[in-house]
């Protein structure tokens, strides 16, 4: 089957840092699904594992965590699904990614597509979707249909594809989401997804807030630096607020301070905490999937894909973690057709 991967952790500028491969069909398990991908799209995770790692791998490593595709086999204990469904996922990090033709998937991280979107479309959502629901609703304490109501949430980068989510569920939930967005077309995303206001992340944030007639918010989602914007959230973050994070950061943090004195909830998000640890609800993530999915049919959040290349190659998979790795994209980059 074809495959993108890659042998050595290379600068994406090198042309042998991403490869077009021709690799074995996988096998699938029990639970397992093997699914004909259409189409992938690209997040920040890849360029992290594709730029670090030992400086040559035992064998060639296909990234990649968001697909939608065709199932083609489903193993004998694998429920829901059949030869022919259109589904979509992200996967599990300790296995072979979704940047090739064929992949095998554990089904209870899967969700069948939704039926109003192509496939591009479809695999632009997973990741980001399942990491904006998790951090929101299951790490923070906050309902998904009513527990924003009279609240206040502030996204740091709201225009990539978490804060793009992540600013659909939260406004779904009742919260006045604030966004900062730093240039006209990142701030206008953010207010077409719903934020009701967006403030420059480059200037200081209390003044911007102030003008909106805001002291304080009642919860922040810090989806790009958590240093930078470490104690100014502990000072912005109402008392018995909640902050939210998925950025490990660079060095240690000052837990107290504000943050003891006010109450305030650290809640930590990694998608793949459920996979990686096989935890025993691990079938939540397909249910939040279907979740999502029922939403977009619904008409209630809609899809995030800017930007479509095709086909799926190296080459084009190259140019994809050169425009994150710029840190100047909008929603989600994917790659459709072989």
């Amino acid at each position: 089957m074809k495959a993108v991967a890659f042998t050595r952790h290379l600068p994406i500028d090198d042309p042998e840092s991403l490869l077009d491969l021709d690799l074995p069909e996988p096998a699938h398990g029990a639970h397992d699904l093997l699914v004909r991908v259409e189409a992938v799209s690209a997040n920040p995770v890849d360029t992290k594992l594709r730029a670090a790692g030992p400086e040559i791998e035992d064998s060639p490593r296909v990234l990649g965590f968001d697909a939608a595709g065709i199932v083609e086999a489903a193993g004998a204990r694998a429920r829901g699904f059949a030869p022919g469904d259109r589904v979509y996922y992200a996967g599990d990090a300790t296995r072979p990614g979704s940047n090739a033709q064929l992949q095998a998937v554990d089904a209870r991280l899967v969700a069948h597509a939704p039926r109003t979107l192509d496939p591009a479309q479809a695999a632009a959502l997973p990741l980001v979707s399942l990491t904006a629901w998790e951090l929101l609703f299951q790490r923070m304490p906050f309902d998904s249909e009513q527990g924003g109501r009279g609240r206040t949430l502030l996204v740091i980068a709201g225009a990539g594809g978490v804060g793009s989510m992540a600013i659909q569920f939260a406004r779904r939930a009742g919260f006045r989401v604030i966004a900062t967005a730093s240039r006209p077309e990142t701030a206008a995303w953010c207010r077409q997804l719903g934020a009701a206001a967006t403030i420059d992340h480059r200037e200081p944030l209390a003044p911007q807030l102030a003008a909106l007639d805001l002291a304080h918010v009642d919860a922040a989602i810090n989806l790009a630096d958590t240093d930078r914007y470490w104690n100014t959230l502990g000072e912005l973050v109402a008392p018995q607020g909640h902050v939210g994070l998925i950025v490990e950061p660079r060095g240690p943090l000052a837990i107290g301070g504000p943050y003891k004195a006010k109450s305030i909830g650290i809640h930590w998000e990694s998608m793949f905490t459920r996979s990686r640890t096989a935890a025993a609800d691990l079938a939540e993530q397909g249910r939040i999937l279907a979740r999502v999915a029922a939403l977009v049919d619904a008409g209630q959040v809609r899809g995030i894909a800017r930007e479509i290349l095709s086909p799926i190659n190296a080459a084009n998979l190259r140019e994809a973690h050169r425009r994150l790795e710029a840190g100047r994209s909008i929603g989600k980059q994917v790659l459709a057709g072989w």
